[in-house]
């Protein structure tokens, strides 16, 4: 149960990001843009969060900067694909690009570590929250075990995305007359333009909440799970997590699920490293470290013919005349 209960807190720890992603690649998507630039966005928030976080040495201040370069990355994504009808796959690889590139370089120049920034110190961080009465119930079978192993000691970051952030974006979703305009210009832009409905400034407003919640991804990387900025330390995440969103029909629950599973295989590759398995023997690390990859391609192969995507997702508005 010990092994268990690790497993699933490891599991929430490692879906957060995925989770903050797959609901920002929810909003552009369901308004018909295409955002594969999730990785990129996340990794600005990543740097100039730690940046900002270790200036400051205040982490609030770190995630604010975060969520800044990421909207304003989302907004180049917006010009090119909105605006100017541009190639939405183009300007999603460009962003992730720049991304890429832009990190390391202001990293070295700024704080000549490589690329990367000094680690952050405490006050400068996120850190875990013990929940009311969790050390008292830690002895009691199963739900004092729940309690305090799995609910109790995470970042605010971690609650706020669990029980603020996912219901939040299923209400808006579904129930606000944002998302229901969301959909509509997802599905049939041009219905949507006759009924009065500005495709554009729906689809700017999905793109800067994606944007909002990619920065506060990027933050969760750096400011709270590393405690500073490492080059390249999306790792692909922005990638899984659009994954999960194909995996969960582009419904905001089932993404949820599809993150924590590929959460799940990132934590059993964590708890593999170095141990040596009945019949088997040690697995090589490169083998461990790629289990989360192979599952996603395993799962999309399965999942991905019968995900049917918003009509109108990649296809540029051209407002009638």
């Amino acid at each position: 149960m010990e092994i268990f209960f690790s497993l699933l807190d490891s599991t929430l720890r490692v879906a957060t990001p995925l989770i903050l992603a797959a609901m920002a690649g929810m909003f552009s998507e369901r308004s018909g843009v295409v955002d594969i630039s999730l990785e990129g966005k996340m990794l600005v928030a990543a740097f100039a969060a730690a940046a900002a976080a270790f200036a400051t040495q205040n982490p609030w201040i770190g995630m604010a900067c975060g969520i800044a370069a990421s909207v304003a990355m989302a907004m180049i994504h917006a010009f090119v694909s909105v605006t100017y009808n541009g190639n939405q796959l183009i300007s999603g690889m460009a962003l992730n690009t720049v991304a890429s590139g832009i990190t390391p370089v202001l990293g070295l120049a700024w704080f000549q570590q490589g690329g990367n920034t000094p680690q952050l110190p405490d006050e400068g961080r996120f850190h875990e929250i013990a929940l009311p009465f969790a050390n008292e119930l830690r002895d009691v079978p199963l739900l004092g075990q729940l309690y305090s192993k799995l609910l109790s000691g995470h970042s605010i970051l971690v609650y706020l995305t669990l029980f603020l952030i996912v219901p939040l974006v299923t209400w808006v979703l579904y129930k606000s007359r944002f998302g229901l305009r969301l959909r509509a210009v997802g599905e049939n832009p041009h219905a949507a333009d006759t009924a009065g409905i500005s495709v554009a400034k729906v689809r700017y407003t999905a793109l800067f909440w994606g944007g909002v919640l990619c920065g506060i991804a990027g933050t969760y990387l750096s400011v709270y799970q590393t405690g500073s900025f490492i080059k390249e330390m999306t790792a692909g995440k922005g990638f899984l997590a659009l994954a999960a969103l194909i995996f969960g029909k582009w419904k905001p629950l089932p993404a949820v699920l599809g993150c924590l599973v590929f959460a799940f295989a990132d934590a059993i590759q964590i708890r593999l490293e170095g141990v040596a398995l009945p019949g088997i023997g040690q697995i090589p690390s490169q083998a461990i470290a790629i289990i989360p990859y192979v599952l996603t391609v395993l799962l999309l192969a399965g999942f991905v013919g019968r995900a049917v995507a918003p009509k109108a997702i990649g296809i540029p508005f051209v407002k009638s005349r």
